[in-house]
């Protein structure tokens, strides 16, 4: 359903036709740790997650799932070679 609250004119999961079904009855503003991320918008009562109705709790475990700012890198491990069956195999 359309929101009516907070993100008034979005489409929102929590918004039924009593209102908004969210804990609070509405959503949260963002946190300082949003700040940069593609995925959070302003509207006249302030800064809101376009994703997630409480942004706090997805920073609660470390990073944001839904972050488009945070860049992870995975690092490889070089695996060491055996310098006599590697001659062997030449």
């Amino acid at each position: 359903m359309i929101c009516t609250t907070i993100r008034e004119g979005e489409d929102c999961v929590f918004m039924t036709a009593a209102g908004c079904s969210y804990n609070e009855g509405n959503c949260l503003p963002v946190v300082e740790e949003c700040m940069g991320c593609q995925r959070m918008s302003e509207y006249p009562t302030g800064m809101y997650c376009k994703a997630a109705p409480d942004p706090s709790l997805k920073w609660k475990n470390g990073s944001c799932n839904m972050a488009t700012h945070i860049k992870t890198t995975t690092e490889t491990k070089k695996q060491k070679i055996n310098p006599i069956k590697a001659s062997k195999r030449r």
